[in-house]
């Protein structure tokens, strides 16, 4: 029986989270000549994607009941870690850049609880809207205004928590894990389209406000966060200020051009340039090619998780891969649109391929539950039952 199971491994998901370790510990190894730290920041990372396996052999011992019953427990120890971040003392968890959003490991660096949460709120959401369809089979509008209550309620506790420490990037991930997992929750189409005409209409409102009256954002936004946006409208406006890592960010990348300086040639010294900004690196020293073939890796990815969702039919499987996909996605956008100015600057990862031991340990964990799907995924001869 688990000889079948096995057969069934999606190996190439495997494979490129390899690839990925060997690419970032590369090209982290690159970057930190630049930093101002005496530490090898390559061998941590490495270290992490070893403990990031272990946790994916775990995650094979446990079936979908199994997961889909711990869900809750997660996603309430995952708040009460986000709360207790919130009240510890600066001793235990610093404050960084006005953001409160670390434990500190002594002797390894720090972790980031909210990292996990996504996870947790991924595997929670899934779970609620696959126990209301379950429960509701027969659809109305007054269900379906039930369920979007749901799975706001169960997004908004999270997102309350990080947005005290305050946390920008992350509560924006969690959005749009969210509105991943609505889009295929069976919710009733007029009902997702009003709610995206809202959304809208307020982004409409925060644009008016922060050109005609900024300091009313003050009331939902840090200060530092706003003069983020403001370098990115302008980033060569204060290139020695506010502006200092984006114009280093986009003169790095640009410097690369078609297949850039060569490895370990990197002379545009961009800070975080080992972690948040590594696609500096990377496109410096290889270019477009080698920015692009990261792409691809990334690509490779979301269509893997897409094919074992499709193949798999189960519905809480699936919706936990849509969780999946959406993060990942908004991750890669976010990230690689800050660092060539097409965004806002938010201090958002690029997945396994940024240092950080808590980006890296969640994305594994996510990956390897859908890796554990492809593992009960059954191939069906012309759509019929399995054998």
């Amino acid at each position: 029986m688990k000889e079948n199971k096995f057969n069934n491994l999606d190996i190439i998901i495997y494979l490129v989270i390899i690839l990925f370790m060997i690419v970032s510990c590369t090209f982290i190894y690159s970057a930190q000549k630049f930093l101002p730290y005496d530490d090898n920041f390559a061998l941590k990372q490495a270290i992490w994607f070893i403990f990031g396996m272990i946790i994916s052999a775990i995650v094979y011992f446990f079936d979908f009941e199994q997961i889909k019953k711990l869900s809750l427990y997660l996603y309430i120890f995952g708040n009460l870690i986000l709360a207790l971040l919130i009240i510890s003392p600066e001793t235990i968890a610093p404050n960084i850049k006005g953001i409160k959003a670390w434990f500190l490991i002594p002797g390894f660096g720090s972790i980031q609880p909210s990292e996990f949460m996504k996870i947790f709120l991924i595997l929670y959401l899934a779970r609620v809207i696959s126990n209301h369809n379950e429960k509701y089979p027969i659809k109305s509008l007054k269900l379906d205004f039930f369920l979007l209550f749901k799975i706001l309620a169960v997004t908004l506790i999270p997102l309350i928590l990080v947005a005290v420490q305050p946390d920008l990037g992350t509560g924006m991930v969690m959005v749009s894990i969210m509105v991943g997992m609505i889009l295929i929750s069976g919710i009733n189409m007029r009902i997702i389209l009003s709610v995206f005409v809202t959304v809208l209409i307020s982004l409409g409102l925060f644009v008016l406000a922060f050109l005609y009256r900024p300091n009313l954002l003050l009331y939902v936004m840090d200060r530092y966060q706003i003069e983020r946006i403001n370098s990115w409208l302008d980033p060569f406006a204060d290139t020695l200020g506010t502006s200092y890592q984006l114009s280093l960010s986009i003169t790095s990348i640009g410097s690369g051009m078609l297949t850039g300086k060569g490895y370990g040639n990197g002379v545009v010294a961009v800070p975080e340039a080992h972690s948040d900004f590594i696609f500096t690196t990377i496109s410096e020293e290889f270019g477009f090619v080698g920015s692009a073939g990261i792409i691809l890796m990334y690509y490779l990815i979301i269509y893997r998780i897409f094919r074992i969702a499709y193949k798999n039919k189960g519905e809480y499987e699936t919706l936990i891969a849509a969780g999946v996909i959406s993060m990942i996605l908004f991750h890669v956008f976010e990230n690689i649109g800050m660092v060539i100015g097409l965004v806002p600057i938010t201090g958002i990862p690029l997945p396994l391929f940024s240092y950080g031991g808590s980006s890296i340990l969640a994305t594994i964990f996510a990956l390897s539950i859908i890796i554990n799907i492809s593992l009960n995924t059954k191939d069906y001869m012309f759509g019929g039952e399995d054998d």
